[in-house]
């Protein structure tokens, strides 16, 4: 009997806590917590009735069809342009670098070109 209304009351004061000031409805947020907090069971339970917008998608779409939704917006690193045009970037001054010839005249232990006299 204790365990129920005390895991309501720390949800609600979550709850409360996480929502912006401009989703909670008829009070200012802080006035919210403290009914939460003073009216330990009917407080939580008014908070979540009446205390918070709850924004639904138009067409009457429920929480089940927002988290397909969602699941579908996102993108494997392979599969996504953005990540891949900046590995692209990332990689740019290492290959000029390698390609860049070298100025100072000198062989290095690489060049497979006799030295001329």
């Amino acid at each position: 009997m204790f365990i129920v209304p005390l895991a309501l009351t720390i949800y609600a004061f979550i709850d409360c806590l996480n929502t912006s000031e401009e989703d909670t409805k008829h009070l200012p947020k802080i006035a919210w917590v403290f009914i939460i907090l003073l009216f330990w069971i009917v407080g939580p339970v008014v908070w979540l009735v009446a205390g918070k917008n709850r924004h639904n998608r138009a067409g009457g779409a429920g929480p089940a069809s927002w988290q397909r939704n969602r699941r579908q917006q996102w993108v494997a690193p392979d599969d996504n342009p953005d990540f891949l045009k900046s590995l692209k970037d990332d990689r740019k001054p290492e290959v000029e670098a390698e390609e860049e010839p070298r100025r100072d005249g000198g062989t290095s232990p690489d060049d497979k070109t006799p030295p001329t006299s």
